[in-house]
């Protein structure tokens, strides 16, 4: 049976790339920084748990014994917390092909369409200096290049243009002269599986893509229609500096473990055009990638998708609302202490347990507000604030009962931040 290692194997393609070999007799082994995201995409697959820009070119000759193609599915979009892309799109694939040019493997890179070393964003150039150094030092390789993937997985350009064209009543026309080419998730696995069987020449670099292109707003209208929702009542024309000025603030997260598919390198790439040319490819021997049209009547369009599509807009201004909300909450109490000690000192609570009360809550609020701002924290603070509102209310019951009976209604009003928290709980997810 003939064995692939698959880099990046719980991600969008690499999944995609996983099942399919596996599916064409391949014995496969996944590569990936997370036991638990790795469990998750595939529970019963075998699996090596490194970060990939560590593994050195020694250990490269030891994992590849018996290996008889390598396919890197492994990448990142824009530098952040987790990410670096000169080390993950360069470096790692340096150490690789030096011990692949000792063993009789091949490597199956995953690149992007439109890669240059002049290109536009680092993404693009650090992709085109990897699929370089795969050229010059490799004798058996192949390069794909997708554009624009369309996966039943909502990841990425995916759950993007879902979630934007979910939106009630609207469907903003968002860099109108973008000329965009997609494929299907399922003909990169099929251009992958192709490659790993030598049914590919080596050597080749081409472009995985649907023939023709198509207009942002066209694609988004065509995923609205898709999707079952109905038609937008309004189609306002968003000015490129207000998207751009987004994509800053989405960058800014990305320090924080947000990987945005609204950060500046995807605007500037969908800005630029996301197309390719099947011409290589299909001279190549590769089948014709299926259009849109085709790749969206594949796709399930069901009430699990749309709700997704709408969660994935809400999720954002969820945690949006709790941030502000329990930072403002503290950041009140600490600038006006008295107040707050007012409360419990009108009700005879023990004047040694007011002055740590009120500022170790304030300090847990604007702590909490802060936390689930910071992506790898967000579901733990989701459950501070569960637990610490719970125990707002259960001291209500034995020092301000009357709280519950006021016309503001402040205990009552705990009720529905408790409910978001939980949401956002449930709703986050690892990759």
């Amino acid at each position: 049976m003939p064995k692939a290692i698959v880099l990046g194997g719980y991600g969008l393609i690499g999944h995609a790339c996983m099942r399919a070999l596996s599916e064409a007799g391949f014995e496969v082994i996944g590569v990936g920084r997370s036991m638990r995201s790795a469990r998750v995409a595939a529970p019963a697959a075998e699996w090596i748990i490194r970060d990939i820009p560590t593994i050195t070119t020694e250990e490269w000759l030891v994992m590849l014994e018996g290996v008889d193609v390598v396919v890197n599915a492994s990448g990142a979009l824009q530098d952040g917390a987790k990410d670096d892309l000169e080390a993950i799109h360069v470096t790692a694939l340096a150490r690789l092909a030096d011990a692949a040019a000792l063993l009789p493997v091949r490597v199956v890179q995953i690149s992007a369409a439109g890669v240059t070393e002049t290109a536009s964003t680092a993404f693009l150039r650090t992709k085109a200096q990897g699929d370089g150094i795969l050229s010059s030092r490799l004798e058996n390789w192949v390069v794909l290049r997708p554009t624009l993937v369309l996966s039943h997985e909502a990841y990425g350009g995916t759950a993007l243009l879902q979630a934007a064209s979910a939106l009630p009543l609207i469907q903003p026309r968002v860099l109108p002269n973008a000329q965009i080419q997609t494929v299907y998730i399922g003909d990169v696995a099929d251009a992958v599986v192709a490659s790993a069987r030598g049914q590919i020449p080596s050597g080749t670099t081409a472009d995985l893509t649907e023939r023709e292109s198509h207009s942002f707003p066209e694609v988004l209208a065509k995923v609205r229609k898709w999707q079952g929702w109905p038609d937008a009542v309004a189609c306002p024309t968003i000015p490129a500096r207000v998207v751009f000025a987004l994509g800053k603030i989405a960058d800014l997260f990305g320090h924080l473990g947000w990987r945005s598919p609204l950060r500046t390198t995807a605007l500037v790439t969908l800005a630029d055009g996301v197309c390719g040319d099947p011409h290589a490819w299909e001279t190549a021997g590769g089948r014709s990638c299926r259009s849109l049209d085709e790749t969206l009547a594949l796709l399930p369009a069901t009430r699990q998708e749309r709700l997704f599509s709408r969660a994935y807009v809400a999720l954002p201004l969820a945690i949006a609302t709790l941030s502000i909300f329990w930072f403002l909450s503290g950041l009140i109490t600490l600038i006006d202490p008295a107040r707050a000690m007012s409360v419990l000192t009108d009700r005879a609570v023990a004047s040694w347990l007011i002055v740590p009360t009120v500022f170790g809550g304030a300090v847990a609020d604007v702590l909490l507000g802060i936390a689930i701002l910071w992506r790898p924290l967000t579901r733990y603070a989701a459950l501070g604030m569960l637990g610490l509102s719970s125990g707002y209310l259960i001291g209500s019951l034995f020092v301000a009962t009357d709280l519950w009976a006021d016309p503001l209604g402040p205990m009552v009003k705990v009720l529905p931040g408790m409910t978001l928290a939980g949401l956002v709980w449930l709703m986050m997810e690892e990759r």
